[in-house]
This record gives structure tokens, sequence and C-alpha cells, in this order.
């Protein structure tokens, strides 16, 4: 009897040791895969991240390069002009092409940035469809707007470096 007894314990002990056994392994199998999903969802939110910083750069170059068309298109204009002239209609896109450009920084940034872009365009419309009185400069009139500008769109580039926190 005392054999039977002692090999019912042994059994018992082996069979627990299988259960903490197994048990042991689902824990750390399970906090393997939480920490390889967090991972994952990190890797996810950088990509994001970085993805829309890449879009607003997009955005920031076609803005300023749109603007300096308008810019040019305003140095050029002549003091009178008809809807026809190649001047006009060549700054009819232009102005058009800002105008989208002006729009979609509005979607994509704080409105300090957008506000600050807008005034400039604003400031372009102005002197190339009205042109500025007699004395004053272009590159004056314009600077002072697209510095602003400038200004708000590289602070909130530097605010928001990729990551996780920059969503």
């Amino acid at each position: 009897m005392t054999a039977m007894a002692g090999q019912l314990w042994v059994s018992l002990i082996s069979l627990g040791g299988v259960v903490l056994g197994g048990l042991l392994s689902y824990l750390v199998q399970h906090r393997t895969q939480q920490s390889a999903e967090r991972t994952e969802q990190q890797r996810q939110r950088i990509a994001l991240s970085e993805t829309r910083r890449a879009e607003r750069l997009a955005l920031l170059e076609r803005f300023i390069e749109v603007s300096a068309e308008a810019e040019r298109c305003a140095y050029t204009r002549p003091p009178q002009w008809e809807d026809t002239d190649e001047w006009c209609l060549t700054t009819q896109g232009v102005m058009n092409r800002l105008w989208v450009a002006d729009r979609l920084l509005r979607i994509q940034f704080p409105l300090t940035v957008h506000e600050t872009a807008h005034a400039h365009f604003l400031d372009l419309n102005r002197t190339v469809w009205h042109g500025l009185p007699d004395g004053e400069s272009v590159r004056d009139y314009l600077e002072g707007n697209r510095s602003a500008f400038l200004d708000a769109a590289r602070e909130v580039m530097e605010a928001a470096p990729p990551g996780p926190r920059a969503l």
C-alpha cells in the first residue's frame, strides 16, 4: 500500500509539474505576443507620423513654389492688361494653384500656419491683380507675411518630430 501511495504522490507531483510548466509557457507566450503587438503598433504610428510629415513638407514646398510664381507675376505685372492677355491667362492659372495650395495648408496644418499663409496669399492676390501704389516695393510689401508664414511653418515642423507624439 505504501508503494502505491508513493507512486500516486509521484504521479500527482509530475502532473502538477506539467500543469505548472504549461501555465508558465502560456504566460510567457502571452507576454511575448503582447509585446510584439505593442511594438508593431508603435512602428505603425511612427510610419504614419513620418508619412504625415512628408505630406506636410510636400504641401509647404507646393505653396512656396506657387507663391514664388505668383510673386514673379506681380513683378512682371504690366501697367495695363486685358483678360485675354498672356500675362493675365498665365497669372490666373498661377493664382488658382496658389488658392488650392492655401486651402490644403488649412487642412493639414494648425490654424496659425494657415492664417499666416492666407495673409501672404491675400498680399500676393492684391499685388498681382491691383498692383501697389507708386514707389512701393513688391518685395518689401510681401516680405512681412511671407516671413511670418515661413516662421510659423518652421515652428510646427520642428515641434512635431517623427514618432508617436506627432500624431
